[in-house]
């Protein structure tokens, strides 16, 4: 076994870094492959948390290698932020390795996207506002500026003063707005980002192959989730890039062939920030519970995240986009309490019962869930590590889940610790 990707399974938030960082340990080279610092998950490691956003969670193991595929869009100002704060916390940064063919968020993309999001008022889209929508947009459009650019001052200042130009004329025009000085942004970032961060730059593809080549383990991590792909996602309501397990190969620059193994991450009920059809969304007393208990707020944003129950028809077509080989379940825990759990197994559409994802969005926007209601464990999982510890009734829920995927469960997490977990299949 060569290469693994880790990919999210529903609208994202699942817990990807938790278990990223569990798998990470049997690996020498952790690929981050798209998305930017839209993207956040905490790792908690002997009760400290450590919040990442655009650096790989493998970057805790000394022994990994960390890289910034050519696929993620990079902020350096939050990108060396985030390194000094992991160095304050004794956390070795060195090793990081950034994708020179990464393209570049700068301001003017972050003031476009929040002039953009209030422009679309009550159709908006629930953006993060921290430019990755525009930064891949001037990619599509091919006038991005990627962090090679920046290592030749020459060439950094014209693509700049081109495409600070035409920001300027839109944000006048369209948006009444001041604009930007291409030549002081130029100037800020020669001077306090690029020698920060060239020892970082580099040939990323070249790195992946060579690790892949001396048979050494490789994990690609995506960012957001399934749900949000651009698409194959619930589109417009998704982020701008591939999340699936395919846009890992382009992201990362490697062929499908040396992929050998995909874990989706999945969370044991169902969450969603922002915008979009949600099928299974609680607005009741269960709701709340899902949300105070699993702490569900962004890690990057701090908004809530809307609640519901698992959604069995949609990691159906996440085992079909991502050909899972298995699922790590997250946050079981967070149903200790409850005295019974719904497990959402089909839609009804028009009267007409579906059980899987409908392709079209007008459907799905009218899909009502229908449950299939297993009895609850009512007993703290916490402190357990085993599959013959866990409550019958646990069991039964997680056999209950694998039989309606068709995808065996192979870890579950029942804390939020790093070694809060349970080895299922």
């Amino acid at each position: 076994m060569t290469a693994t990707i880790v990919v999210g399974t529903q609208w994202g938030d699942e817990g990807k870094g938790k278990f990223t960082d569990l798998i990470a340990k049997e690996m020498t080279m952790v690929v981050r492959y798209q998305g930017g610092h839209n993207a956040g998950h905490t790792l908690v490691v002997d009760g400290e948390s450590f919040a990442l956003q655009l650096v790989p969670s493998g970057v805790l193991y000394d022994h990994i290698v960390p890289v910034i595929g050519n696929g993620v869009v990079v902020d350096p100002v939050v990108l060396l932020a985030e390194m000094d704060k992991l160095t304050a916390k004794g956390v070795d940064c060195s090793r990081l390795r950034v994708s020179g063919n990464a393209h570049v968020i700068f301001p003017y993309h972050q003031e476009l996207d929040r002039l953009i999001e209030r422009h679309l008022g009550k159709n908006k889209l629930g953006t993060t506002k921290r430019g990755i929508g525009p930064t891949y947009a001037d990619k599509a459009a091919r006038v991005g500026i990627r962090l090679q650019d920046m290592l030749d001052p020459k060439i950094f200042r014209e693509k700049l003063r081109v495409v600070v130009a035409e920001k300027n004329l839109m944000l006048a025009k369209i948006y009444n707005r001041l604009g930007f000085d291409a030549d002081e942004l130029a100037d800020r970032y020669l001077e306090e980002v690029v020698p920060r961060l060239r020892p970082h730059i580099a040939d990323t593809v070249a790195l992946v192959h060579e690790a892949i080549e001396a048979g050494q383990q490789v994990l690609f991590e995506g960012a957001q989730a399934t749900f949000l792909d651009i698409d194959h996602g619930t589109y417009p309501f998704v982020t701008s890039s591939n999340p699936v397990a395919g846009g890992a190969c382009v992201g990362a620059g490697v062929g499908p062939r040396h992929i050998d193994r995909v874990v989706g991450i999945a969370k044991a009920y169902v969450t969603r920030v922002g915008s979009g059809p949600f099928p299974t969304e609680l607005f009741d007393a269960d709701g709340d519970k899902l949300r105070d208990i699993g702490r569900e707020y962004g890690t990057n944003t701090g908004r809530p995240r809307r609640c519901g129950w698992f959604d069995v028809p949609m990691m159906r077509q996440a085992v079909r986009l991502n050909s899972l080989s298995e699922i790590a379940l997250t946050k079981l825990d967070i149903l200790d309490t409850f005295d019974t759990v719904k497990v959402c197994v089909a839609y009804d559409i028009g009267g007409e019962r579906v059980e899987h994802l409908p392709y079209h969005q007008s459907d799905f926007h009218a899909a009502v869930p229908i449950y299939e209601e297993l009895p609850g464990w009512k007993q703290d999982l916490s402190a357990f590590t085993q599959r013959a510890q866990l409550p019958a009734e646990a069991q039964r829920y997680l056999e209950f889940l694998e039989a309606q995927v068709g995808v065996p469960i192979t870890l579950v997490g029942t804390g939020p610790g790093r070694d809060q977990f349970v080895h299922f299949s």
